[in-house]
């Protein structure tokens, strides 16, 4: 679904990201785990073409999209979820789920289609409060808008930047309940998180990235020996 290969990028002068490969397939939880200041955030910014690439590529559904604009890459099919989820606080969830269903890219023939049904399926609380302004909601419930407006794009690869921050344990296994059922419609997850506890419960596989270098991948059935390898958490996660 999504190949990326020796990708660079940085702000200015500063180069943060060097050489980082990746990959995330259809039906397939994927983690990007690493510390405060690792290039997590970067990595995303890149991913979605809110920065440019400044080396290799990024190749989504077998096209070439490096230099695609960010809004491009949504009708290719990459939905993201940005860290702070970057909801107006005036307007209310109905109108955010609105906006998701204006830019929404095309399903291909046989694919799922989301709809609003979907979402409130998936957030029954957003049945009583559609027409509330999200700056009443609390910090889950404004997350929970905030992938139901992406997941209306109509993505192949949804991308979740560090979606537990500020949220209590109960809401952020409903959020990771969720992650389940996307995949298990098919789609791909890319889950940027530091929290490597919460990534071990819904990823498959991780990639560990520390001062903007994947450093070691955690691949299928190896979580229990990472977690318990404590030199390498605690080299690259702080512990």
């Amino acid at each position: 679904m999504m190949e990326v290969e020796n990708l660079g990028a940085g702000y200015g002068e500063v180069s943060v990201l060097t050489e980082v490969s990746l990959r995330v397939a259809a039906n397939e939880t994927v983690a990007v785990i690493g510390a405060n200041g690792a290039g997590k955030s970067t990595l995303v910014a890149a991913l979605c073409g809110l920065i440019p690439a400044r080396a290799g590529r990024i190749v989504h559904a077998g096209t070439d999209v490096t230099r695609l604009a960010a809004h491009k890459r949504v009708r290719r099919g990459i939905g993201v979820v940005l860290e702070g989820r970057h909801l107006f606080g005036t307007m209310t969830a109905r109108q955010h789920l609105t906006l998701g269903s204006l830019g929404a890219r095309t399903p291909r023939e046989g694919e799922k289609r989301f709809g609003v049904d979907d979402v409130l399926a998936l957030f029954p609380f957003l049945r009583e409060r559609l027409d509330d302004p999200v700056e009443l909601m609390s910090g889950g419930e404004q997350q929970m808008v905030a992938l139901g407006r992406a997941l209306l794009l109509q993505p192949q690869l949804l991308i979740l930047d560090e979606p537990s921050t500020g949220l209590s344990p109960l809401v952020v296994r409903q959020i990771m309940g969720t992650v389940g059922a996307l995949r298990a419609r098919g789609m791909g997850i890319l889950l940027v998180e530091q929290s490597v506890a919460l990534a071990a419960e819904v990823a498959d596989r991780a990639y560990v990235l520390s001062v903007g270098r994947v450093v070691h991948e955690v691949h299928k059935g190896e979580w229990a020996n990472f977690l318990a390898d404590d030199k390498l958490v605690n080299t690259y996660l702080g512990g």
